[in-house]
């Protein structure tokens, strides 16, 4: 199947909005509470949920083999599979495996992390370009025993234009995050109309606060403006320095979506109508079941409020 098929059937399967589970980096719920979550958001209307790596813990491709099942109709994906946990053969050979069990509903996205994730496993931190282009090269390379035949969606994530240049030339498509409906329409020029186009979003899912979660949208997008590299991508995409400098409500509503449902679904709305195929709402995680449950109730509360399947 061609990259472009690839990408038109994904867009289909994934529906406009996913949401990624709201489990936290520093612990990981038993399963049972995972299957758990997934059939209710599946109930609630979501169509695909995705899944997070740290490097060692758990492995998101095993994770997904042990929710797939949970559900009857929802894709999945890895946001992202980190590309120094494993071989790129072995990302292969795993997710192809999956594509083959459950027809259209795996998307792998790959990303190169940061260099403590490399150490961690005892790899050497390199250019991330240079690294994904070398990662996606191999996970054709012939192995002892063949991967199965199955197509599969790769995105790249993206967060800036050289890495979306690679994702465009090489893969399926491009997953950046925590960035406005700028960058995204930026993203959709440079990949081009048949390229998939994943947005992850942050969310204060938490609606009955209003006060609270617009501070803690603030901090947060404070908190990203404080690296170098953001602040000059928000001020690539038009933002003025004197918005950027005070960290403005404009600029925090287009980065973090909160407040009442009508307000979440009109960021998730800006993302799509800026040229984002699907938008994984990126809920805070708290620190263990509990969390993860409370999360997940709040999701379904939002999701009769955001944009459905067109």
């Amino acid at each position: 199947m061609g990259s472009a098929s690839v990408a038109g059937a994904a867009r289909q399967s994934l529906g406009p909005v996913g949401v990624y589970l709201p489990i936290p980096f520093t612990s990981t719920p038993p399963v049972s509470l995972q299957r758990e979550a997934v059939v209710r958001l599946e109930r609630a209307g979501y169509r695909t949920a995705w899944v997070n790596e740290t490097v060692g813990g758990r492995d998101p491709l095993v994770q997904l083999a042990l929710l797939l099942p949970a559900a009857e109709r929802m894709t999945f994906g890895t946001g992202v599979a980190n590309i120094w946990a494993r071989a790129p053969q072995t990302a292969h050979g795993a997710a192809a495996m999956l594509a083959q069990a459950y027809p259209g509903r795996l998307v792998l996205g790959l990303g190169t992390g940061y260099p403590q994730q490399a150490a961690a496993v005892g790899r050497e931190w390199t250019s991330p370009l240079a690294a994904m282009r070398d990662y996606l090269e191999r996970m054709a390379a012939p192995t002892m025993t063949p991967a199965l035949e199955a197509s599969y969606p790769r995105l790249v994530a993206a967060n800036g234009p050289k890495m979306i240049a690679l994702a465009r030339d090489m893969a399926d498509g491009a997953l950046p995050a925590g960035l406005p409906p700028a960058f995204t329409a930026l993203a959709r020029d440079a990949l081009g109309p048949d390229k998939l186009l994943a947005v992850g979003l942050s969310v204060i899912t938490d609606t009955a606060d209003r006060e609270t979660a617009r501070a803690r949208a603030r901090d947060a997008v404070s908190t990203s403006l404080s690296r170098s590299w953001y602040a000059a991508t928000i001020a690539r995409v038009g933002y003025p320095d004197q918005e950027i400098a005070a960290v403005g409500d404009e600029l925090v509503s287009a980065i973090v979506a909160h407040g009442d449902p009508e307000s979440i679904a009109a960021t998730v709305a800006a993302h799509l109508a800026a040229g984002a195929d699907h938008v994984i709402l990126l809920p805070p995680a708290g620190g263990g079941g509990a969390d993860l449950m409370t999360g997940v109730g709040q999701l379904e509360q939002l999701a009769p409020a955001l944009p459905q399947p067109r």
